[in-house]
């Protein structure tokens, strides 16, 4: 028999801070840095875009997001044997221990089950969907919770109008479940780390001391031009993979990070605007979260239903990218 892994459920969660472009530009205006509202639509499509509170982190986003994506399953945590997050923001220095073990022991799951971070940044929910793919249909795991989870406001330079005013907190989640019908068609990841110095944090610990720049760096015009030329490659080569065309392709929900980058990439596939799932305008780019937040929303107002073939793809630092083509 073969063994498919297919999405049974999806969850996510934003704090209850939304913060619109107009208070982030009187907050940059007490900085000394002019913007406005128009400036950040104009450049990025962002209206809003939500925060946590101190002390919040990841892993408590990342559960909020798993209890909706596990009652959507009809499950419990228990039944879960493999838990992947996505994260580059996670809750501890050095990155251990992973979030995905706090969020393990936050759900209350006391059945072992494994439980690892990966970390792609924008392409992270990707590369962590590709993986528990691989192991569910590599027949050693049964039921995946997939999970993007990031406090990006906390690495923003409020002092910086061209990135502090793009990224937003949230989580979103996934199960994935061993099935005996077709769930996930394709998945294609790729990463190039000549790349590495267009979209990074470069700084690192040193005699317990940040050394360098420990705020998110961006040359918007680079990842703009190398974003949309890789998107559209790597989504034909995961939709030939999938033996299927773009006309095929029901929704269509990218990373959601600039929306001239997502209409591009829709306009070369000659996908209809209407097929595109669109929440960066109230998100902002949540990163490795943004890509499970779209799609658990276009779940939930039913746009996306059963049966409909999805295409997911992301790009983020690294440089890294991937795609996926999923059967609900």
């Amino acid at each position: 028999m073969t063994i498919f892994s297919k999405i049974i459920g999806t969850g996510s969660y934003l704090p209850s801070r939304k913060v619109s472009n107009q208070e982030l530009a009187d907050q940059l205006a007490a900085n000394g840095i002019e913007t406005s509202d128009e400036w950040i639509v104009s450049r990025s499509g962002i209206s809003h875009r939500h925060y946590a509170d101190p002390g919040v982190n990841s892993s408590d986003l990342g559960v909020q997001a798993a209890q909706q994506a596990l009652q959507a399953a009809g499950m419990q945590a228990n039944d879960i044997d493999l838990i992947i997050l996505a994260t580059s923001t996670p809750d501890f220095i050095g990155g251990f221990p992973s979030t995905a073990c706090v969020v393990q022991n936050k759900l209350g799951m006391t059945n072992g089950a494994a439980a690892m971070d990966v970390q792609a940044v924008c392409s992270g929910f990707m590369y962590a969907m590709a993986v528990a793919d691989s192991m569910i249909k590599g027949g050693t795991h049964k039921n995946a919770l997939v999970i993007g989870a990031e406090v990006f406001s906390r690495i923003l330079n409020f002092k910086d109008r061209t990135t502090c005013v793009l990224f937003g907190d949230g989580a979103g989640a996934v199960v994935m479940a061993r099935s005996e019908t077709p769930g996930v068609l394709a998945t294609k990841l790729h990463a190039d780390g000549s790349h590495a110095d267009i979209l990074c944090v470069p700084g690192n610990i040193q005699d317990g001391a940040i050394a360098g720049n420990a705020y998110l760096h961006m040359d918007g015009q680079a990842v703009f031009k190398l974003a949309v030329s890789v998107l559209e490659k790597v989504a034909n080569e995961a939709l030939s993979l999938a033996g299927l065309q773009a006309s095929d392709i029901d929704w269509m929900i990218p990373h959601q990070a600039n929306i001239r980058i997502m209409q591009s990439t829709a306009k070369k596939m000659h996908l209809p605007m209407e097929k595109l799932v669109v929440t960066v305008d109230q998100h902002g780019n949540t990163s490795a979260a943004s890509i499970p937040l779209a799609l658990d929303q276009a779940v939930r107002d039913g746009r996306v239903r059963a049966g409909h073939k999805v295409l997911l793809e992301g790009v983020g630092g690294g440089f890294t990218w991937g795609a996926a083509i999923v059967q609900m």
